[in-house]
């Protein structure tokens, strides 16, 4: 048990600080461009460089997690984020500054490439759940505290402290990982990374996100129609080779397992309607309602602060209650909540606003661990890092395009378009409950199983 609770506490600190690098950027973003001289829309570079190495990197760390081990790429993505975060600090331009956060965003795309899979090694089998729970609360926790670490730091130091402040607890990590880790349990002999379909892998999906993001941000037609013909010829070059491979980088031998090809479109539909009404929800406060955007912070946090809660107690349910139950459960209420935010009274209180609030935290909460504990459980052993950077991918693709339609919507029309997009957010919220409800009828993983039936 004590070596557990340490080997936690190491994959706790490396996912806490890739959460927590995106918010801590994302705030400083106008001070850093101030200083640094460039435009708003140049600046946009320090949070898209970082986010875009994840996106393109993802799945391959996770299958070269499969083949020389999950701590080994665990440990490295650590020692590269380190680096980059020191490399961060000291920039003077943003050319420098991008670079650095590309590879910083390498290290975090191979800390969270492995992440739910050590700890799927670390758990005992029947409380894997427990330890989703824990990975959920970590990420809901950093996502709240990012945003205020960012401005104490602000308040009293340069910006180049948002980044050096990632050093000790890199170091930190990197020694508990080294210690504490345990290796891979089940290795395929004779078994070997295609670095070939890496790179077609990192292009089919650099270019799906940036063909995404320049249609919602008025990018020239042309452009995205080049990036689009060019991500349909590599994109079907790359399908076709992994088709035929036994351990493919984009894992379609997993996508054949019904339980887990449904809960990535769950996941998927569950963080588009999650990131839809984040990022409309500021401007329905501020730009409607008149909240200052201090008062819209505090308002906001009751989301993700109820998941803190909520999320730990679902991974604990998981072990009594059918996951799929569970996740169906969770995304209805969390519907509900979207719904009644985007009819919210002519006047609203805080308190009217903060209810609904709790209400889509409550409901994530308790979608959340059971549905990544479903994508990890269901993986063969051998395939744990796959079926874990799987569920990292399902995530970012569902932010990114709840993200980019809401963008969308506000080029479209500017009169309606935040009401719109808090009714699609509860649209595709509903739509990934009833897809969840489906699970019920098919096979759990054995460590799933409500205890009763093992």
């Amino acid at each position: 048990m004590p070596k557990r609770l340490w080997a936690i506490l190491a994959v706790t600190f490396g996912v806490s600080l890739s959460v927590l690098d995106g918010a801590i950027a994302n705030v400083a973003l106008p001070t850093i461009g101030s200083l640094l001289n460039i435009s708003p829309a140049n600046s946009i570079w320090i949070v898209n460089a970082y986010q875009l190495a994840i996106v393109v990197s993802l799945l391959s760390f996770s299958a070269l997690g499969d083949v020389i081990g999950y701590r080994k790429i665990y440990i490295g993505g650590l020692l590269l984020f380190t680096i980059a975060s020191a490399g961060c600090a000291l920039s003077d331009s943003l050319a420098t500054l991008v670079a650095a956060r590309v590879c910083q965003g390498f290290g975090a795309a191979a800390v969270t490439s492995v992440n739910t899979t050590l700890i799927r090694i670390i758990y005992p089998r029947n409380h894997l759940g427990r330890g989703m729970g824990l990975n959920a609360t970590v990420v809901a926790v950093s996502s709240v505290a990012g945003p205020t670490i960012a401005a104490g730091i602000l308040a009293v130091a340069p910006w180049q402290w948002l980044f050096a402040i990632n050093i000790p607890i890199g170091i930190t990590a990197f020694f508990l990982s080294r210690r504490f880790l345990p290796d891979n349990p089940v290795k395929v002999a004779g078994r070997r990374f295609d670095w070939r379909d890496g790179a077609m892998n990192a292009l089919t999906f650099g270019l799906l996100i940036a063909s995404i993001e320049g249609y919602a941000h008025g990018i020239d037609p042309r452009y995205i129609t080049t990036g689009i013909i060019l991500l349909l010829i590599v994109g079907t070059l790359f399908v076709r080779s992994q088709l035929h491979k036994p351990y493919p980088i984009l894992p379609f031998d997993l996508l054949k397992i019904p339980i887990f090809s449904v809960s990535v479109l769950t996941s998927i539909c569950s963080f588009i309607a999650q990131m839809s009404a984040m990022v409309a929800l500021p401007f329905y406060l501020q730009h409607t309602f008149g909240y200052s955007a201090v008062t819209t912070g505090l308002v906001m946090t009751a989301w993700p602060a109820v998941i803190v809660v909520v999320a730990p107690l679902a991974g604990i349910l998981v072990e009594r209650v059918h996951a799929g139950l569970l996740g169906g459960i969770g995304l209805s209420v969390m519907t509900c909540g979207l719904f009644l935010l985007a009819w919210l009274p002519p006047q609203p209180r805080e308190i009217d606003i903060i209810w609904r609030l709790v209400l889509c935290g409550l409901g994530f909460g308790l979608f959340q661990s059971p549905n990544n504990s479903i994508m990890v459980g269901s993986a063969p052993p051998h395939r744990s890092g796959s079926a874990s950077g799987m569920l990292a991918t399902a995530r970012l693709l569902g932010q990114t395009t709840g993200a980019a339609l809401v963008a969308l919507l506000f080029h479209i029309t500017s009169t309606d378009s935040i009401h719109t997009a808090l009714i699609l957010a509860g649209g595709f919220a509903a739509a990934g409950a009833v897809i969840s409800f489906t699970r019920l009828s098919l096979p759990m993983p054995r460590e799933l199983r409500p205890a009763k039936k093992r």
